[in-house]
Order: structure tokens, then sequence, then C-alpha cells
């Protein structure tokens, strides 16, 4: 089959496709290829966690260790009489956005579930990364009865502005989806968070995981009754920024799995199985991002026919094989693009968020099929747990460090990493260090300098090289050199895994 595959491919695609094959195999047989040490993936991991510490709004704590941060948006929705201090600046900006928020804190919240054991000393610090993003979707799901807060900011007016958000002077409009202006999408996101987090919590701290899971039904209750896109409702505040593509019906097929999930109750099952089919259950998707759940979902339902042998959920097993398959390299139904040194490529911009939740959808399915020596089924081929973890070990390393550029993309990991990250707060001098205000228009100079950074934004997995292994660390080039809370979430669980399953060779 994949010879057959190769003799219609051009000689250069050929040479690049066999050499992927060769080293997934050679790789798949011992997981002792490898760059780094699991000391090596545990320092990425402490690190990639850390970052989130850069990303807080609201007021910070006493163990805070990105020091050269500051409190900011203390008055977040006061204009509007409800609390929406807290919570997270989605990337290098300062606005709080609640749908890559939510789905940050979902994958933040699986990567624990599925990889926490592995996180050692680290562990309290996702959890507490998760519960710094869980308090805010709980004010915002809570503040209004029939209402979600979904956005504090203007973005079209915080773009124009270069200012750190400990100075920010710019509109805190809030934002909200109701039952006259639905927002399923975001609703339902909100709910999955809300869910998967409460799985977190369930044994450490079991008042605020029911709290969580209550507000999770409810959030998702009201996603269900009043539908509609967020992008419909809210239009221009949106988009094009976090725009709903995808629609809602991906995220309410995706919450009511993660309310399964954790609450074991039977009506999620029944409404899964009422309403999968209309809601993406029979659709192949081959991304899984902050806009498009279908991937994660079908690897997330797979679970329950991999290891209960529910088989209300094969299909999604069927479907989860199906886009692991587009995947593999030599694979009949290969069909993903590869960097010649080996990266994931799906977008030019910020393509580092797909690679991410890649390596995690990878790791999660292996771990599935592990659990009963399952394989994916490709065509008339089958591939073992030990391939797809091979080639999320590829993309977890590029990341890292190993690829064409000899370059980390993960800030203050390495020898060399980006020093010119397209960010705010980092680039511009700490409150600290220079206590007075830089107004709107006066922070450009800082944008447009040649300097590196002055604050290492620790941990920050960036945007990510072109097609052709090639990375302008130029911190105007927002679509290599911006960080987001997205791109770091699943990455948090994946580099747990080979924290501490890989050695060195």
């Amino acid at each position: 089959m994949v010879l057959s595959i190769l003799r219609k491919m051009d000689p250069v695609t050929k040479f690049s496709l066999t050499l992927q094959i060769l080293g997934l195999t050679l790789c798949a047989l011992s997981l002792l290829c490898s760059a780094f040490t699991f000391q090596d993936y545990s320092d990425a991991l402490g690190k990639s966690i850390l970052f989130f510490e850069g990303q807080r709004s609201g007021r910070l704590p006493p163990n805070q260790q990105l020091t050269w941060r500051g409190n900011s948006g203390l008055s977040d929705g006061s204009s509007y009489h409800v609390d929406l201090v807290g919570g997270y600046y989605d990337a290098g900006d300062n606005v709080k956005f609640g749908l890559p928020m939510a789905f940050t804190t979902t994958l933040l919240s699986w990567s624990v579930i599925e990889f926490g054991s592995s996180m050692q000393n680290h562990l309290e610090n996702a959890k507490a990364a998760i519960r710094w993003g869980t308090d805010y979707l709980l004010k915002a799901s809570t503040a209004t009865p029939g209402a979600l807060y979904v956005q504090v900011g203007d973005p079209n007016m915080d773009h124009h502005c270069w200012e750190r958000p400990e100075d920010m002077d710019t509109p805190r409009n809030v934002y909200k989806v109701s039952t006259q202006n639905p927002g399923s999408d975001v609703a339902a996101e909100t709910a999955a968070a809300l869910a998967a987090a409460s799985v977190v919590f369930k044994d450490s701290d079991p008042s605020y995981s029911t709290k969580l899971l209550k507000t999770a039904m409810k959030v998702f209750d009201f996603a269900d009754k009043y539908r509609g896109s967020y992008s419909d409702s809210l239009n221009s505040v949106v988009c094009p920024f976090y725009c709903s593509y995808s629609g809602y019906l991906d995220e309410l097929l995706w919450g009511a799995s993660w309310l399964h999930r954790a609450s074991q109750n039977s009506s999620y099952l029944a409404y899964i199985q009422s309403n999968g089919h209309i809601l993406g259950a029979d659709d192949d998707d081959y991304s899984f991002s902050w806009d498009d759940k279908r991937a994660g979902t079908k690897v997330l339902l797979s679970k329950g026919f991999l290891e209960k042998n529910t088989q209300e959920f094969q299909l999604y097993k069927a479907h989860s094989d199906n886009y692991i398959c587009s995947l593999i390299p030599g694979s009949s139904s290969f069909q993903a693009q590869y960097t010649a040194g080996g990266l994931f490529y799906k977008a030019s911009e910020s393509n580092l968020q797909y690679v991410t939740t890649t390596a995690f959808l990878l790791l999660t399915y292996a771990k599935y099929l592990s659990s009963n020596g399952g394989v994916a089924t490709c065509g008339s081929s089958t591939v073992k747990a030990e391939n797809l973890i091979a080639l999320a070990k590829k993309q977890v390393d590029y990341i890292l460090g190993d690829n064409p550029a000899k370059m980390s993309y993960m800030v203050g990991f390495g020898e060399r990493y980006p020093q010119h990250v397209h960010h705010r707060g980092s680039s511009l001098p700490s409150i600290h260090a220079h206590p007075d205000h830089i107004a709107c228009n006066d922070g450009f100079q800082y944008l447009y300098s040649r300097s590196p950074n002055p604050n290492v934004l620790t941990g920050a997995i960036l945007g990510g090289p072109d097609n052709r292994d090639n990375f302008a660390d130029d911190r105007n080039n927002y679509q290599q050199s911006e960080p987001a809370t997205y791109i770091n979430a699943p990455f948090v669980g994946a580099v747990a895994f080979f924290s501490s399953k890989t050695t060195t060779n």
C-alpha cells in the first residue's frame, strides 16, 4: 500500500515522505530516539504552565512567579454592575475573548485528566491555571440570569494601541449572549470547560467541583435551548478575531460529551444518541481548534467504546480512526501536510495551535487504544498506539528545538528561542521598571524596536515557522511571533506524557 502511494508522487515529495515513514517506524520501534531527556520535558512542562501567569488579568496572587506583570483590569464589568475581574488575555493583546478562553480551560483540564499523573510537582500549578480560568467563567456564567458574558474589551480599539495591560485606558466594553441574542457556540464551550474542570477538582475540592458541574449543566441547557451563533449576535465585536466559522453544532456535541464524561448522567448519553447525527457525529474533520471541536469530540467519545465497550460510541471510534489515519504518512487516507523538517502544517497564521492540538489528540487516542490493545484501522492496514506516540513526539520535539532552524519555539526553553515576541506586556518595559504611564500610541516604539523583549514570557509557544520551516523573529510578524493560551493548553498534556515516558538516546 505504501509503495503504491509513493510511486505516484514526484521525487522530492516521495523522498521527504519516505524519510518521514522511516523515521516514524524507527521511533515506533523504540521511543529512545530523542533529542531531549525526560528532565528536559519536565522543564518544558513547568514553563508551558508558567506562561499562563503572563496572561493573567485581575489581581495577581502573592505567589505570582512572572513578577514583571502587575494587576490589571480591576474594574472589568463594573460599569455594567457585574464583576468580571480575572480570567486570561488570549494572546498578545489585552482583550478577554470568551470562546478561546473557555477552549483553553477545557484543554488544560483535559490535559490534567489524561496526563496529570505524569505532571508530578507541576500538577498544582496546572490546576491553579485551570482555576484562574474557571473562577472567571463561573462569574461570567452566573452574574446575570439568562445571559453569559463572553468578552471584555473592544478589540478594534485595543488593537489600535500598544500598551501594557496595567496601563489600559481603552474601552473595557462588556459583551454578552442572551436568550434574545444567543451564542450556543461560546456557551456550549463554556459548559465544556466547567464540566471538564469539575473532573479535575472532583477529589481535591469536591464542593468546587460540584459548583462547576452544576453551572456547566445550566449553561449547556441555555446553549441548547436558545440556539444561534455568537458571531451573528455580536458581529464585528468577535469577527474576524474569533468568528465561529464552524458554527455551533460542533460545540453542542462537544459540550454534551464533556457533561456525559463529568456527570455520568444517562440523560447526556441519550442526548448524544438522539442528536449526534444532527450535530456532526458523521462528519470527518481533520483539525481541532478553538473553533472546530469535531475531531476532539470523536476522540473523547471513543474512550467509552475502547475502555467500556459502550456500543453507542463505536461510531466515534471509527471516525477517530479516520482522523488519525489522515495524519499517518503512508496510510491509505493520508492527507495531512508536513514540512520537510517534519512539522504538521495547517495554516500560515499561528500554525502551532494545530500542531499542539494534534499532538495531544494523538497521545490521548494512543492512551485509549492501549487500554485494551486496540489499533486504529486505516483501510486494510492498522496503526498501533506506538506509531501515534512517535508522531506526536516528532511534533513536540520540533517545537522544543529539534528542527532545521535549531530553534525552540517555546520562549525561555533551550539555548535559542525567539526574542521579539508579539506581546504587549512582554515587549514594553515592566510596570516595576517603568512606573510611569505609557500611553496608547507611545507604546508603538517598542513594537517596532529591534531590541529583544525586556520581559521574558517564559513558556509561551509562538505561532511558529512557515511551510518551509522558516521563522522570522520579528515582533511585527504576528502570524509567526504571537503566543496564545490555546497553543499552550494542549501542549501541557502532550509534554507531560513525555516527561515521564522518555529517556535519552
